[in-house]
C-alpha cells in the first residue's frame, strides 16, 4: 500500500510536483505530537516492495502480487518492532529515567529512504498529490452541483469569494491559513450535500505590483517612463501571469477545492466594466466628486494613499529613523522652538515645532484666545525671516490650547490637517513647499532644490545664523509611515476623487445590528461599528500607472483656462463616446476636447466590489441570482477596514443586498517569538517549504534574490540560523493544514511553531498506519454492510469506539457550524489518536486472532465503520490522505461514490450514541490501566496477584462481566499462570499485602506486593501521593464553592463534581493504603 508521501512524507521522499494569541495548541496536545515524533519509529513506510524501488519495473502489479508484498512487509514490520523493543529494554533499576530517554532517542532515529517514483494516473492509488488534485479537478469536484431543477439544491447552498490574494510574488504563511480554513468549510459544506462554490481569484494591487516591477526595471536601467505607458502595463501583465501561475499552483498544493472555471482577476473586461460602472453611477448621483484637498503623500511612490495604508509610529523623544532616499538616518522627536520678528516693531513671537522645514510654507500664526503673553499681538503681522514679500497675520483661535506649546501656533494650511482647517476658517494662503518627489519647490525661496530633511537641518542653521533659534527639546510624537514603502508621509494638496461614505457608512452598521451579517469574532464587530462611525470620506485615485484609469475626462474648452482641481469641468463615461455625449450637452455651443485623467482608482475601490462582480454585476447574470449574497467572507481582521467594511457598504449601495451573511476574521500569523512576518526579519515562511522541507542554505539563497539592504540581510540571516538550525524538515499539506486550523480559537494572533507542524506529519503517519493495519485485518471477499450501524452482536469495546464516533461527529460538526476550527480539530484528533488508534485498534487484535467467528467479523465491521467515518471526518482537514486511504477501502453495497470528496459527512446517531457502554468500558480501560501502572512502579513482570474492588454495584457487574478483557489489557504481568485477577465485591475488605491505585470514584485497583518491596518506602510514598491528593481536594472544593460557580454551565459544573468526586475517593483509597502497610509491618 503506497502512501500519498506528499503529505506526509517519510524522511528522504521528495514530495511530488503538485498541481493566534490562539494557544499553538494545548500543552497536551503538543507534548504528545512531540512525543510521538521522538516515540513512534514505525509511523513511516517499511522499506521494500511497498514503498518503492526506484529502479523497480513500473508495471502494475497484480492483486496476488500485491498480497505476497504485503504480508511480505507485515512480516519484516513485525521483525523490526520486536528488535526495536529488545534494544530499548532497560532494567528497572540502576538506570537513571534520563539515560534511559536519551537511549530511546537514539534508537528511533530514522534511516533516509530511497526517492519514490510512481507514474501513477489521475486518479488512481498514489503517493504523490498531483495526481489526486488534478482527478479531482478534472472530474469537475470543485463546481457547484446543482438539483434537478438547475437551482441550488434542497440542502441549500454554501458560497465564498475567495480573499484574492495581491499579484506580487508567492503566498506566505499568512495566506495559508485562510486557505485551509475556507478549504475545510467548503469540503464540510459539500459533503454535507449544499451545493457550493468558492471562487478563485488575484489582486491587480496596484502600488504593490507597480512598486516590484519598477524595482526590476531599475536594475536593468529601464525607467516606466522610458517604456510609456502602454510598454509599461503590457511588461505588469506579462510578470503578472507568470506569479498568478504560482500563486495558483501554490493554492492546488495545498488542496484547495476551488472551481477554477471561474478564477477572476480584478483587472479582467468583467472587473474593468464593474468599475466603470460603478465609478460613473455614484457620480452621476454625486457621492463621488472632485475636490481640492490634503491628501497622505508617499514621496518614495509619488502617489497619494489612504490613512489605512499607512502605520503610526509611536516616538517616545529624539530618535534617528532611516528614510528612503537618505545615506544618513533623520532626527525625529524634537520639538524646535524659533522667534518670528513683527512687523514695525522689535518685538517677537515664540513658535514651537516638530518640522522646522515647513515654516517655509507657514501664512499664518494662530494664539490662544487667553494667552495674555500675546494678546496684544492679534490683529499684527509676523515677518517671514527667509521670504521678505510674505506676512503672517496673527489671530486668535480655539484649536490652540492654553499650556500648550508657546501658547502660539504656526499656521501651514497646505501640509498639515489642522492647519488646513484652520487656513480655511481664517481665509490664508495655502502655500505648498514640496514637490511630488519630496524636494523643496520654488516657493521656498533660497532652499529650492533641497530634499526636504536636507533643508529641516538648513533651516534650523539659518534661525541661529539670524539669532531667531530659541531651543530644542525631545518630545514625544507620532510619525505617519507609508506601509509600502516605509516613507514618512507628507501631506500635500492635491485635486483629487473623492468618495463621501457617510450614507453607505450608515447603511453597513444599520445591516449588521439587524443581523443581516454576522462578524466574528465579536472584538472585530466592535472594531467595525467603532470605525464606521468616525468614517471620512475617502480619496479613491491614486497616481499611478498600473490600474484601472480613471473613466473620467477633463473638458478643455477652447479659450478657458486649465483648472483641473474644478469638478465641474469633469464628466464621467462607461465609454469615451458616452462621456462625449454628456460634454456636449454640458457644454454646448463650445470648442472643447476631452483629457482622461491619467491617475488610476484605489485597488480597494475595485476590490470592493469583489462578491458581486465576480458574479457577473452590473450584468444579471445566473450566478447573480443562484450566488449572491454569498455565505461567508474569510479574512484576517487586519484588513477589516480596509476591505470588509467597504464590500459590505459598496453590495448594499450597488445591489442593494448586504455581500455575505457572515464574517469570520482569523488571526495573524507571527514567527515563533509572537513577532509579525517581515522579509527583513527573515521569518517569512513560504507555505511550499513547510510541504516539501528545505535546508538552511537554501533558506537563505532566497533571502540572496530579494530587495533587502545589507543590513536587513544580517538580521534576517541571524534569524533563520537561529529558528531553523537544520533548516524546515518536510511536513507535507495535509500536516501543514491540519495544524494551522487546529490554532484557529478565533482568539489574538498565531505563533508559528514548525515543530508541532512536524509533529501532525507524524499523525499523518499514524492514520496511514491504522487502515493499513484494519485492510490487513479484512478477508479478501470482506463486504461492509449496507450502513453504518450496529449489527446486535457488538462487544462492549465496539459499542464503545461508535459511541465514540458518533459523538465525534458531532462534535466537529458543531464546532464548524459554530466556527470554532480548533475544537473541530482536537475532537476529531482525539477520535482518531486516542480511541481509534491508542484503543480500540489495540484491543481488538485479540479479538481478531482468537475471537469466535462471529466474534471476528463484528470486529471487522466495527474496525471498517470506525476507520471508513473517521476518514470522511477528517477529510475536510486533511484531503489528501483521506482520499489515498479511501480510495483503498471496499465499497458499502450501493456506494458509487467516485471521490471521498463526494462522500457523505458523518451526521450524530442516536442509535451509536450509548453513554452507559462509553462508561462501562471506560472503567474497564481504567482498571486495566491501574493494574499496568502498579506492575510497572514496583517491578512487578510477572506472577501478579490482582484484586479489582468496585465501589458501587453497577461498577462490580461491568467488572465482572468484563473479566477477560481487563486481563487481557492488564498488561504482560498478568499473563502468567500464576498470576491472577479477582474481582472483589463492594462490601469485601480491603485485600492485605497490597498497593493501592484509585479508579475515579467507582473502583480502586490493588496489587499484591508483601515480600516483594520496602515496607517503610512504600509507606513513606504513598504519604506523599495522599498529601499531593489533598491538595487537589482543596482546590476542586473552592472551584465548586467558589464566587464563579453559578456562572457555569451545567455541564460544567458536572464536570467539576466529578473531579472533587475523583479526587476525595483517591484520599480515600490512599489512606486505606497506608493503613494496610501499617499493619503489613506487624504482621
Amino acid at each position: 500500500m503506497a502512501l500519498n508521501a506528499a503529505s506526509h512524507n517519510p524522511p528522504g521522499i521528495k514530495t511530488g510536483p503538485v498541481s493566534g494569541q490562539p494557544p499553538s495548541a494545548s500543552s497536551e496536545t503538543t507534548a504528545a505530537l512531540l512525543g510521538a515524533s521522538k516515540g513512534d519509529p514505525t509511523g513511516q513506510h517499511e522499506s521494500g516492495q511497498d514503498q518503492g524501488d526506484k529502479t523497480a519495473d513500473t508495471k502494475i502489479k497484480s492483486a496476488k502480487e500485491l498480497e505476497k508484498d504485503r504480508k511480505k512487509a507485515e512480516k519484516q514490520k513485525k521483525f523490526d518492532e520486536k528488535k526495536a523493543k529488545t534494544a530499548v529494554a532497560v532494567p528497572t533499576t540502576g538506570t537513571s529515567k534520563t539515560k534511559e530517554k536519551k537511549a530511546k532517542q537514539e534508537l528511533i532515529k530514522e534511516e533516509p529512504l530511497p526517492e519514490y517514483n510512481e507514474p501513477t494516473p489521475p486518479g488512481e492509488k498514489k503517493i504523490v498529490e498531483s495526481g489526486w488534485y488534478s482527478w479531482w479537478e478534472e472530474s469537475g469536484f470543485f463546481k457547484p452541483t446543482l438539483g434537478p431543477d438547475k437551482n441550488v439544491k434542497k440542502e441549500g447552498c454554501f458560497v465564498i469569494p475567495e480573499p484574492p490574494p495581491n499579484v506580487t510574488g508567492a503566498l506566505h504563511m499568512g495566506h495559508a491559513l485562510p486557505n485551509a480554513l475556507q478549504d475545510t468549510l467548503i469540503r464540510w459544506n459539500r459533503m454535507r450535500g449544499l451545493t457550493t462554490l468558492w471562487v478563485p481569484g488575484c489582486d491587480h494591487a496596484s502600488i504593490s505590483t507597480q512598486t516590484v516591477v519598477e524595482k526590476m526595471l531599475r536594475r536593468k536601467g529601464i525607467s516606466r517612463h522610458d517604456l510609456g505607458r502602454k510598454a509599461f502595463i503590457e511588461r505588469v501583465f506579462e510578470w503578472k501571469e507568470e506569479k498568478q501561475q504560482n500563486i495558483n499552483n501554490s493554492i492546488r498544493r495545498m488542496g484547495g477545492s476551488l472551481d477554477w472555471t471561474r478564477e477572476r482577476f480584478t483587472m479582467d473586461e468583467g472587473h474593468t466594466l464593474a468599475t466603470t460602472e460603478h465609478f460613473v453611477r455614484l457620480h452621476e448621483e454625486g457621492l463621488i466628486y472632485r475636490a481640492n484637498r490634503l491628501v497622505n503623500w508617499c514621496t518614495a511612490l509619488n502617489t497619494g494613499i489612504s490613512n489605512l495604508e499607512l502605520d503610526n509610529k509611536e516616538l517616545e523623544g529624539r530618535t534617528l529613523l532611516s528614510v528612503p532616499g537618505y545615506e544618513k538616518k533623520v532626527e525625529f522627536g524634537v520639538m524646535t522652538h524659533f522667534n518670528y520678528p513683527i512687523e514695525g516693531s522689535d518685538e517677537v513671537i515664540e513658535i514651537a515645532t516638530t518640522r522646522p522645514e515647513t515654516m517655509l510654507g507657514d501664512t499664518g500664526i494662530a494664539v490662544c484666545l487667553t494667552e495674555t503673553r500675546w494678546k496684544h499681538l492679534i490683529g499684527k503681522n509676523a515677518k517671514h525671516p527667509f521670504l521678505k514679500d510674505r506676512l503672517l497675520p496673527i489671530f486668535a483661535d480655539e484649536h490652540v490650547k492654553e499650556g500648550l506649546g508657546t501658547g502660539a501656533m504656526k499656521v501651514t494650511p497646505a501640509h498639515d490637517q489642522a492647519d488646513y482647517d484652520i487656513g480655511k476658517r481664517h481665509n490664508l494662503d495655502f502655500i505648498n513647499i514640496f514637490t511630488d518627489s519630496g524636494l523643496i519647490n520654488h516657493n521656498a525661496g533660497e532652499f529650492e532644490g533641497l530634499k526636504r530633511y536636507d533643508a529641516r537641518y538648513k533651516v534650523v542653521d539659518a534661525l541661529k545664523e539670524k539669532g531667531l533659534f530659541v531651543k530644542a527639546e525631545n518630545n514625544p510624537m507620532v510619525i505617519p509611515v507609508c506601509q509600502k514603502s516605509g516613507d514618512i508621509i507628507e501631506h500635500l494638496l492635491k485635486p483629487q476623487w473623492w468618495m463621501d461614505m457617510r450614507g453607505m457608512a450608515d447603511a453597513a452598521i444599520k445591516a449588521v445590528q439587524d443581523g443581516d451579517i454576522k462578524i466574528r469574532p465579536e472584538s472585530a464587530e466592535r472594531e467595525y461599528f467603532r470605525w464606521l462611525k468616525d468614517i471620512q470620506p475617502w480619496c479613491i485615485s491614486r497616481q499611478l500607472w498600473w490600474g484601472h484609469q480613471v473613466p473620467a475626462y477633463f473638458v478643455d474648452i477652447q479659450g478657458r483656462s486649465k483648472d483641473h482641481s474644478d469638478g465641474e469641468r469633469w464628466i464621467t463615461g462607461r465609454s469615451r463616446e458616452e462621456a462625449e455625449q454628456k460634454a456636449k450637452i454640458k457644454f454646448a455651443h463650445t470648442t472643447f476636447k476631452l483629457e482622461q485623467d491619467e491617475d488610476v482608482l484605489d485597488t480597494w475601490f475595485t476590490s470592493g466590489m469583489w462578491p458581486f462582480s465576480i458574479m457577473g454585476w452590473p450584468k444579471k447574470t445566473s450566478d447573480m441570482e443562484l450566488f449572491y449574497p454569498t455565505s461567508l467572507l474569510e479574512t484576517g481582521w487586519d484588513i477589516l477596514f480596509f476591505w470588509v467594511a467597504r464590500m459590505i457598504m459598496l453590495g448594499i449601495k450597488l445591489t442593494g443586498k448586504a455581500p455575505f451573511r457572515e464574517v469570520y476574521c482569523h488571526s495573524l500569523v507571527r514567527d515563533s517569538e509572537g513577532r509579525k512576518m517581515s522579509k527583513s526579519l527573515g521569518n517569512v515562511i513560504d507555505p511550499l517549504d513547510v510541504m516539501e522541507g528545505i535546508t538552511l542554505e537554501k533558506l537563505q539563497d532566497k533571502l540572496m534574490v530579494g530587495n533587502l539592504d545589507p543590513r536587513e540581510l544580517a538580521t534576517a540571516t541571524k534569524f533563520q540560523k537561529t529558528s531553523f538550525p537544520d533548516g524546515i524538515p518536510e511536513c507535507g499539506a495535509d500536516a501543514l493544514r491540519f495544524s494551522l486550523i487546529n490554532y484557529t480559537t478565533g482568539g489574538g494572533d498565531i505563533n508559528f511553531d514548525i515543530k508541532v507542524m512536524h509533529g501532525y506529519r507524524r499523525f499523518c503517519n499514524k492514520i496511514y498506519q491504522a487502515t493499513k493495519y484494519v485492510l490487513g485485518k479484512l478477508p479478501a471477499d470482506f463486504t461492509p454492510i449496507s450502513t453504518a450501524t450496529k449489527t446486535g452482536k457488538e462487544s462492549l469495546s465496539e459499542l464503545w469506539i461508535l459511541h465514540k464516533f458518533t459523538t465525534a461527529a458531532a462534535d466537529v460538526n458543531e464546532a464548524l457550524a459554530a466556527r470554532e476550527f480548533s475544537d473541530a480539530t482536537s475532537a476529531s484528533y482525539q477520535y482518531w489518536y486516542t480511541n481509534l488508534c491508542d484503543v480500540y485498534i489495540e484491543n481488538s487484535k485479540s479479538i481478531i486472532q482468537d475471537g469466535t467467528p462471529e466474534e471476528q467479523h463484528s470486529a471487522q465491521q466495527t474496525l471498517y465503520t470506525a476507520l471508513e467515518g473517521g476518514l470522511t471526518l477528517i477529510h475536510p482537514f486533511m484531503p489528501f490522505l483521506t482520499e489515498e486511504l479511501w480510495q483503498r477501502l471496499p465499497r458499502r453495497p450501493g456506494d458509487k461514490c467516485p471521490s471521498i470528496v463526494k462522500a457523505a459527512y458523518p451526521q450524530y446517531s442516536k442509535e451509536l450514541d450509548d453513554p452507559a457502554s462509553e462508561e462501562a468500558y471506560e472503567l474497564v480501560l481504567a482498571v486495566s490501566r491501574a493494574m499496568r501502572s502498579l506492575a510497572a512502579e514496583y517491578g512487578i513482570k510477572d506472577s501478579a496477584n490482582v484484586y479489582v474492588k468496585p465501589k458501587t454495584s453497577k461498577a462490580a457487574e461491568t467488572c465482572h462481566k468484563q473479566l477477560p478483557s481487563i486481563k487481557s489489557l492488564g498488561g504482560k504481568a498478568t499473563y502468567g499462570a500464576s498470576s491472577t485477577v479477582n474481582v472483589l465485591q463492594p462490601s469485601d475488605d480491603d485485600p492485605s499485602g497490597c498497593v493501592v491505585q484509585a479508579v475515579g470514584a467507582s473502583a480502586a485497583v490493588y496489587l499484591l506486593v508483601k515480600g516483594r518491596i520496602d515496607i517503610d518506602a512504600e509507606i513513606q510514598k504513598a504519604k506523599q501521593k495522599l498529601a499531593k491528593a489533598s491538595e487537589g481536594v482543596k482546590k476542586q472544593r473552592k472551584i465548586v464553592n467558589g464566587e464563579g460557580w453559578a456562572k457555569m454551565k451545567e455541564e460544567a459544573q458536572k464536570g467539576e463534581r466529578r473531579k472533587l468526586e475523583d479526587a476525595e475517593s483517591e484520599v480515600g483509597v490512599l489512606e486505606g493504603s497506608i493503613q494496610q502497610f501499617e499493619r503489613l509491618k506487624v504482621e
